[in-house]
């Protein structure tokens, strides 16, 4: 075994209480947000680019014009009024469109027309469970595979549904479930955000969180093995490590880490001789400290991250990411007990306790540099699928994020731990057409991003998945002295995109 130190360490930055979390809420006003050079200094090791995977379905004669809406373009930038050109998958003209009255009027272009709405960026979630069943994770281990791949591909779907294009997997319940639905969603079988496959995490013997749905592995060699496996039989873009326990598992503490700084490194080594990226569950003190030493890519929770680790993390804060799932700490903290984990034991278990002490290390990152990104475990009872712009809630209220930070972490930020910040997280010319039309201002209301209902338009490589037929009709009453409305743009039609009768992934 690991260390198994149950003390966060010494910290000098004030720890807070939840009375201070819920009252404190400051406020920025318009200030340029801050972790857009946060994000714009990382030096990501070009040798661990990840396959740059496309959707396919697109044709190239596909245009769309979306008229009059506030940009929010993720730069930093305050939003602005203009237009935007989308042709085939990519973005052409932000701001100013050649030729806009021109479009208008061909029955080949689709137009929306915004009336003032924000087009921003489709959102990002940086820890991501396609496979989790959004109930009793106790019997995931036990759901049939066929079973199982409609539910995955089900959670697919809703991620996309609330707006989210882009998503980082955390792990798998089955060994090859986020790769088969990710090379299902590149193919334009099923619907679903970019995504980066991983497969199941792997513990040491006795260290799993849930049963039946962990690789286990002990002593540096078998760590290299079971990496490899995952990589090369499985296909997976990214390996999980689960390093500490969890205080819902009443024996395994997550104060407690049970990864060696040996089995530590030769996973990281192992998977990066792969070019694959390694992301760790870590909330103790010595996994957090394992995860900055041995450059595990991606540190998941860091709860409890002490003064030596946080000096340390932000020498490192140029190639490593923080998500801390912090919905999860709120939502068993406060909101399990209707699925019968009631706050007294949840008080008991410390999720208040770690809550406080994750919260002001967050901010004391955020504060330094690190690059803090939102993605919140959702799939659990009480944190449904469907719920994962609550993340950006958070941020705001708890983390000390400005709202235009929090989307500066959703957008750009996601798309720089995908490795394509060239390409996808923005409104910008030559960016992929991933975007939201939505029928409010987040940067007023970080909260309305969470009203489906809000999302009136959902485009993703420069194809619509979601928009109401309202948003098709042409208000010509200014011509016409009946004031009928027409509907020609219904009747647009591209030629068709076939894939294959049989894909074979």
């Amino acid at each position: 075994m690991g260390s198994t130190a149950r003390v966060p360490g010494a910290v000098s930055w004030e720890p807070w209480t939840i009375a201070d979390i819920k009252t404190d809420i400051k406020e920025t006003g318009k200030s340029f947000p801050r972790n857009v050079a946060y994000i714009d200094n990382l030096k990501l090791d070009p040798e661990l680019q990840p396959t740059q995977y496309q959707l396919t379905g697109t044709h190239p004669e596909s245009t769309i014009l979306i008229t009059d809406v506030k940009i929010l373009d993720s730069t930093g930038r305050e939003p602005y009024r203009g237009d935007v050109l989308i042709r085939g998958e990519k973005i052409v003209a932000v701001g100013q469109v050649p030729n806009k009255d021109d479009l208008q009027k061909d029955p080949r272009v689709r137009v929306f027309n915004g009336k003032g709405r924000t087009l921003m960026s489709g959102l990002g979630d940086g820890h991501t469970h396609f496979t989790w069943n959004g109930g009793d994770l106790a019997r995931l281990g036990e759901l049939g595979v066929e079973e199982h791949v409609l539910l995955t591909v089900k959670s697919a779907q809703c991620f996309l549904d609330s707006g989210y294009t882009m998503c980082f997997g955390a792990a798998s319940a089955k060994d090859r479930l986020d790769v088969v639905v990710r090379d299902a969603i590149n193919a334009g079988d099923v619907p679903g955000p970019r995504y980066m496959a991983n497969g199941r995490e792997i513990a040491k013997p006795d260290g799993d969180l849930v049963a039946g749905i962990t690789a286990f592995a002990e002593g540096a060699e078998e760590m290299r093995r079971t990496v490899r496996r995952h990589i090369v039989d499985f296909g997976v873009d990214n390996v999980k490590l689960s390093m500490s326990g969890e205080e819902i598992c009443d024996a395994r503490s997550a104060q407690d880490c049970f990864f060696t700084d040996e089995e530590t490194a030769a996973a990281v080594d192992e998977a990066h001789k792969y070019k694959k990226r390694v992301c760790a569950h870590a909330r103790a003190r010595d996994s957090v400290t394992q995860c900055i030493k041995h450059g595990v890519d991606v540190i998941f929770h860091g709860s409890y991250v002490d003064d030596e680790g946080m000096e340390m993390l932000e020498q490192t804060k140029h190639r490593q990411f923080i998500v801390p799932a912090i919905n999860w700490l709120w939502a068993t903290s406060f909101e399990a007990e209707a699925f019968g984990y009631s706050h007294e034991a949840a008080e008991k278990a410390g999720y208040k306790k770690e809550l406080e002490i994750a919260v002001a290390g967050l901010r004391e990152m955020h504060r330094r540099g690190i690059v803090v990104l939102p993605g919140g475990d959702y799939g659990f009872a009480w944190t449904p699928h469907g719920t994962y712009a609550r993340d950006l809630e958070h941020f705001v209220k708890l983390l000390d994020f400005t709202p235009h930070e929090a989307i500066i972490a959703a957008t750009a930020g996601v798309a720089a731990l995908l490795m394509r910040g060239d390409e996808l997280g923005k409104i910008q010319p030559g960016y992929y057409a991933d975007c939201i039309l939505v029928n409010g201002d987040p940067l007023e209301d970080i909260t309305v991003l969470q009203d489906h209902s809000k999302l009136d338009v959902i485009i993703i490589n420069g194809r619509v998945h979601k928009a109401g037929r309202k948003e098709y009709i042409v208000d010509t009453s200014g011509a016409l002295t009946t004031g009928v409305q027409s509907t020609k743009h219904l009747e647009v039609d591209y030629p068709e995109m076939k894939p294959a009768m049989q894909k074979a992934y």
